[in-house]
């Protein structure tokens, strides 16, 4: 049976207030600051206000809450806001809470860095700045727009990198990303690799048709050596941008 809450409700709203009073003061007890996503943390202090009304207790909301009494529910373990795995493990490990609702000063940087270069990138028709191109070119990887927008401006030459194709010659003939510097077929890689030989310390993009074989390649590349390499998540497939074709 689900338990239908309204949230324009004076209770929920007024619960919803006690909620954000609870997590402030969680945030100030131990010196975390709030996930820089806005919606991500309207939702989970939504989520535990409902939980609170339901169950009496704030409940992560990311998990599922076990047990049909007061007292099941306490035996069952279920996680109770702050929890103490977020605690214990994972935000000292990574940064955040697995809701990513608390998060350390230095991984709300991060994330909020992360967001601004998605919004540049994604709008790449302003141009990238330097800096931007460098945190882009570091990442383990890049979707179809921040690809583009990477092109763009290494044709202004603000970044330097190779884009390497490793699919299979038949796929590259027929259509490529214009701007592919390299064909290295998953299935020939060790040999088609001496093409790259002395670039080593240049940025390499990677990409197939739906991020896998590039993933793998990714992979490799990196145990050989190659500082930094990052991949085109989705691959070809999910590409917009100029596509050319022929030998």
């Amino acid at each position: 049976m689900i338990t239908k809450i309204d949230m324009n409700s004076a209770e929920f709203m007024a619960e919803f207030e006690r909620t954000q009073a609870f997590s402030d003061k969680v945030c100030q007890q131990f010196s975390l600051t709030y996930t820089p996503l806005h919606d991500v943390k309207e939702s989970i202090q939504q989520g535990l206000t409902r939980n609170k009304l339901i169950y009496g207790k704030r409940y992560c909301p990311c998990f599922m809450v076990i047990g049909n009494t007061k007292e099941e529910r306490e035996k069952a373990g279920n996680r109770l806001c702050p929890c103490t795995p977020a605690l214990n493990e994972e935000i000292p490990q990574n940064g955040a809470c697995h809701c990513t609702l608390f998060c350390t000063p230095e991984h709300a940087r991060a994330l909020a860095e992360e967001e601004r270069l998605k919004e540049v990138s994604h709008t790449h028709s302003q141009g990238l700045s330097k800096e931007a191109c460098e945190a882009l070119i570091h990442q383990k990887e890049i979707d179809a727009d921040e690809l583009e927008a990477l092109l763009e401006a290494r044709s202004r030459g603000i970044v330097r990198f190779n884009l390497v194709d490793t699919r299979e010659w038949m796929e590259w003939a027929q259509y490529r990303i214009k701007g592919t510097d390299y064909l290295v077929p998953t299935t020939s890689f060790y040999d088609a690799l001496a093409q790259l030989k002395g670039h080593e310390k240049t940025p390499t993009i990677v990409y197939c048709y739906s991020g896998s074989r590039s993933a793998y390649c990714q992979r490799v590349l990196k145990h050989l050596g190659y500082q930094t390499v990052v991949n085109l998540g989705n691959g070809i497939m999910s590409y917009n941008g100029e596509i050319e074709s022929g030998e």
